[in-house]
């Protein structure tokens, strides 16, 4: 179908992507800063480097596949992360470690919390910046509109 060649061209699947796995990694680091004073409470995450590895994989193969940069991105199944049936990641978080253990056996690190909130945060803005830019170009090109 045409609508599905247009959002599946270029880089609007994997800022899709990349959207999703922020806004469920804000959720996850929301819950832990959440839970910061919870005895026994062990916070989860994911990885951002493992997320971006799986998701350059994901456009070489469509590069393969297709021959340049079009078509749907479609993700391996990995301790993380693991794809929807429409298309779609689910992240499957894991106990983060290296963080100090309190007389309480709370596992917690507020101010390092605090930071991945902000930078995942930046990461979602930027993604979603650019993904309103594409579809405006897109817009346009519908419209006939120049500019």
């Amino acid at each position: 179908m045409f609508i599905d060649q247009v959002t599946n061209a270029g880089a609007m699947p994997a800022l899709r992507a990349t959207m999703s796995f922020a806004g469920q990694r804000q959720t996850l680091i929301a819950h832990n800063i959440a839970n910061v004073e919870t005895p026994n409470f062990r916070p989860l995450d994911v990885s951002t480097a493992h997320f971006q590895a799986v998701l350059g994989e994901a456009i070489d193969r469509r590069r393969a596949a297709t021959g340049g940069s079009a078509g749907e991105l479609r993700f391996e199944t990995t301790r993380e992360l693991r794809p929807g049936r429409d298309g779609s990641i689910r992240l499957n978080p894991q106990t983060t470690t290296g963080n100090i253990l309190f007389h309480d056996r709370n596992d917690r690190d507020l101010e390092r919390m605090m930071q991945d909130l902000a930078e995942n945060y930046g990461a979602y803005r930027l993604a979603s910046e650019l993904l309103r830019v594409e579809t405006s170009k897109m817009q346009r090109a519908l419209t006939e509109r120049v500019g």
